[in-house]
């Protein structure tokens, strides 16, 4: 694994060598067989007067491998569109492909299949954690639905320990605690750690280090990486930060009101933006040694 220097660029560092960074983690997945595939998915909330359609007919093709994001600013349909991924959210209209068959989730057995393959990790950690389940639950759950169960006691701590280091938690720290004893950043860790034992096949990413001081993301965004490295798991981030996403991202789409306004490359959408909703996105993007242009603020 990397460590933090390596991953974070100095601020010494030539253009060049930014770019370099940068462009060592481009992948080519266009040949990679399709993971997940959306057709016209629409949600709708309300109706007459009060509709609101917060995704209207979005179309895309997620690769397996692929390190995707999708990009918008608050109210633009991103989060909502990855709640109807995961499948915690009806569609209105539309349909979503798994491994290029349509998804069924009609019954509770067949959405514990579905998201054996596909997990999450959410912005709000503090509502992603029963409150009456201590961390050694959470952590053996994983590895039970993961076909663990008969391991030996010994074996599952040892698993349970090493996904804690993953992230850098100490699981003798931990065990016996309640989720919500920990911090913020703390609990974002542990849902990493639950990926880590569980490896899906997917993985939804919601600002996964918006709770994480600055100076742990890159060492986080590095274990997401390795995991999709080490079992070619495509990875999704649903995100407002338009520079992490050109980081990070072989792909990306940029969503506005409900719409993908644009996608593609990473180099292509945000060194050569087309749309001018993305052009406005990027502009807003602070820079430390230029005067802020605050115009396009509304």
């Amino acid at each position: 694994m990397k460590t933090e220097e390596e991953m974070n660029v100095s601020e010494n560092a030539t253009v060049e060598e930014q770019e370099t960074v940068t462009l060592d983690r481009r992948r080519d997945v266009s040949n990679n067989p399709l993971c997940l595939s959306g057709r016209a998915v629409t949600k709708i909330f309300g109706s007459g007067k009060k509709e609101t359609v917060a995704v209207n007919r979005v179309n895309f093709d997620f690769h397996e491998g692929e390190l995707v994001s999708i990009v918008g600013e608050s109210g633009s349909g991103k989060t909502t569109l990855s709640k109807m991924i995961l499948g915690l959210l009806p569609m209105t209209d539309g349909e979503i492909l798994f491994r290029g068959q349509p998804r069924d989730i009609s019954t509770n057995r067949k959405k514990r299949e579905y998201w054996k393959n596909i997990q999450a990790i959410f912005q709000d950690p503090f509502s992603s954690f029963n409150v009456f389940n201590k961390i050694d639950t959470v952590l053996l759950d994983c590895i039970n639905m993961n076909g663990g169960k008969d391991l030996p006691k010994e074996k599952k701590i040892e698993m349970m320990t090493e996904a804690c280091s993953f992230v850098n938690l100490k699981f003798a720290e931990l065990t016996n605690k309640y989720p919500f004893e920990l911090s913020g950043g703390q609990m974002q860790r542990l849902m990493i750690a639950r990926v880590f034992l569980l490896k899906p096949k997917i993985l939804l990413a919601d600002e996964p280090t918006s709770m994480i001081d600055a100076c742990s993301r890159a060492t986080i965004l590095d274990m997401l990486l390795n995991l999709r490295d080490e079992i070619g798991m495509t990875v999704i981030f649903i995100t407002h930060d338009i520079g992490l996403a050109y980081y990070i991202s072989d792909n990306v789409y940029i969503m506005e009101h409900g719409f993908f306004v644009e996608h593609g490359s990473a180099d292509d959408v945000i060194l050569t933006p087309k749309a001018d909703y993305t052009k406005r996105l990027i502009s807003d993007v602070p820079k430390i040694h230029e005067a802020w242009d605050l115009s396009t603020v509304e």
